[in-house]
């Protein structure tokens, strides 16, 4: 069971303001409300998964300060990082007051135990990301990565054909998708995922997110 540290301060209004003021980003996203655990749970998953972040509650998407409804808040927070989020997401919790309102700071730590799975309402466990102030969809190379972070790092001494191949493919400040690799090499899905995750283990290749889709480039 998650330790929750709900904390109680009140701050003046320079607080808030200055953390309104950075816009949502990756680590900062703001919510007027939480209606619904099942979503906010994909945020929970995305700051896991990346660098942490931080979620300001009350707070509309232009800046404005709402302030938070109910106490409900909180129990849709605790719902979604205890029932929906795999494993299980410990945050901080911090009520700030401004301008007559309270906004509600969640704090998330980047985890050491990836992937953080959402649980939709299907029951599936779908992994996020956080990329600028989007949550994405993390792809099977994603979680290979984080399934290989555990293994030991063997030195690379002579790249096999196909290793090359993908060398080759991406010189040049060439990039390109996972569909375009496996079509372009002839190689298994599963093969190729393994093996752009190494890569990417190994600071070789890196992940590019652009026009909604992500493609590989070298680093």
């Amino acid at each position: 069971m998650p330790t929750f540290v709900i904390m109680k301060r009140l701050c003046n209004n320079d607080f808030i303001h200055v953390l309104i003021a950075e816009g949502e980003h990756q680590q900062q996203d703001f919510k007027f409300e939480i209606s619904d655990a099942r979503k906010i749970a994909k945020t929970l998953s995305a700051f896991s998964n990346t660098d942490g972040g931080r979620l300001l509650i009350g707070v509309k998407d232009n800046g404005k300060i709402a302030g938070v409804r109910s106490d409900e808040e909180i129990y849709m927070i605790e719902a979604a990082a205890q029932l929906y989020c795999n494993p299980k997401v410990d945050f901080m919790s911090q009520t700030v007051h401004a301008n007559g309102r309270t906004v509600l700071i969640i704090t998330i730590e980047r985890s050491a135990s990836k992937p953080v799975y959402a649980i939709d309402e299907n029951n599936k466990q779908l992994a996020y990301i956080r990329i600028d102030d989007e949550n994405i969809l993390a792809t099977p190379v994603h979680l290979r990565v984080w399934q290989q972070e555990d293994s030991v790092k063997d030195q690379l001494i002579e790249f096999t054909e196909k290793e090359q191949t993908l060398l080759n493919m991406l010189d040049d400040g060439m990039f390109i998708s996972l569909n375009q690799y496996c079509r372009k090499t002839k190689i298994n899905r599963r093969v190729a995922e393994h093996l752009l995750a190494k890569f990417i283990r190994y600071d070789i290749v890196e992940p590019i997110f652009e026009n909604h889709k992500f493609y590989f480039k070298l680093k």
